[in-house]
């Protein structure tokens, strides 16, 4: 972003609540830095104020600067304001990664010079500075949202909602106004696409002007696309296609609507379905996201470190046969760890739980499982 902002003669400055930062790739530009917390008349005095999604916009310093007239807006906004290109927007829980990942791969199939970024991958910088597109497609979480102010995607998705990040927002209820902010500037000749078997999100949704396209695993749908019996079927003013799951290299329940979701945006711009479908069956998923990692005495090894909220940890364990051992913990994010207490007692047989939520998980959990608190994971 410095380099970007350098590159339009702009006199940049940034800003750092630490003493001491990471320079690697800044350190010739001709910037200033302010460090060691935020300077409240610079940022007064500023032109334009942006925020890394990490800087929530409630820190003193941009209040004040706010309440004068400073413009503030995020990364994202600045670069979207940069492109022409007809845009995807993905927000959710959960999935996010693995759905603008998988959207864009479609696109990249069918020929289409497509960027996959946002809150995954390069910086979208990269994507400006590389020039032309045919599609953009980005992942975009919460904090991103914040900010957001003329993005008006083509496509939007909101793939589930459930309480995360609860340590930035004061309640569920301002989580889901940063999520909705996706919606905002969409109109009629938009698309929004839903997961109807998510009551959050269709709440959400009653409030945009997209016109939607539903997804569903627990019902037929007679348009959209929905799947039962192992069968995804695309039912769309008066076409009928039917995908069968069992071809699939991702599993899980998550993941069908995960990849119905995908599907969409490019089977509404006319994309041969059997182009789709390949790039779908080849997709083998993302590092740290239920990835088998090895077989060992008869024993299933799973990689699902990415899985850092309830939600997330309810939907894997949804995909997997018991018995089920489950190492859990770490941060304590302020979820309702309540929630995992059905999917816990109906596949684990044994939880080992570490980290600074241990103690919380277990309490609110209950005895329905063996439980078992550990120092390290040695």
């Amino acid at each position: 972003m410095c380099r970007f902002f350098v590159a339009q003669q702009a006199r940049v400055i940034l800003s750092d609540n630490a003493e001491i930062i990471d320079r690697a790739g800044i350190e010739t530009l001709p910037i200033k830095f302010d460090l060691g917390g935020h300077n409240t008349d610079l940022f007064c005095k500023s032109d334009l104020i942006v925020l890394s999604p990490g800087v929530p916009e409630s820190i003193a310093a941009v209040q004040v600067a706010k309440q004068k007239g400073v413009p503030v807006i995020g990364e994202v906004e600045v670069e979207i304001r940069e492109l022409a290109a007809p845009m995807i927007g993905i927000t959710g829980t959960n999935g996010k990664s693995t759905v603008t990942t998988l959207t864009g791969e479609i696109f990249q199939a069918a020929g289409k010079k497509t960027y996959i970024g946002g809150n995954i991958g390069e910086p979208m910088t990269d994507a400006v500075e590389a020039g032309a597109w045919d599609w953009v497609v980005i992942e975009l979480s919460s904090f991103q949202l914040e900010s957001m102010q003329s993005f008006k995607p083509r496509y939007s998705m909101l793939l589930n909602i459930s309480p995360d990040h609860l340590d930035r927002y004061p309640d569920m209820a301002a989580y889901i106004d940063a999520k909705k902010r996706l919606l905002m500037n969409q109109d009629e000749t938009d698309f929004t696409i839903v997961n109807i078997d998510d009551p959050e999100v269709m709440k959400v949704v009653a409030s945009g002007r997209g016109q939607l396209i539903p997804f569903s695993c627990q019902q037929r749908l007679d348009e959209g696309m929905s799947c039962q019996d192992k069968e995804i079927t695309w039912r769309w003013q008066g076409k009928e296609i039917q995908f069968p799951v069992d071809e699939l290299q991702i599993k899980g329940l998550h993941n069908v609507a995960n990849v119905m979701a995908a599907m969409v945006p490019a089977l509404i711009e006319g994309v041969d379905a059997q182009t789709i479908w390949r790039a779908v069956c080849d997709f083998t998923g993302l590092p740290h996201r239920m990835n088998l990692v090895r077989m060992l005495d008869g024993v299933a090894w799973y990689d699902d470190s990415k899985g850092t909220n309830v939600g997330s940890v309810v939907m894997s364990l949804t995909g997997l046969d018991k018995p089920v051992t489950l190492i859990a913990g770490g941060k304590d994010k302020g979820g309702d760890f309540g929630l995992l207490r059905t999917a816990v007692a109906e596949k684990v047989t044994t939880l080992i739980l570490i980290g600074e939520a241990a103690v919380r998980i277990e309490k609110e959990i209950g005895p329905v499982t063996e439980i078992i608190q550990a120092e390290t994971l040695a």
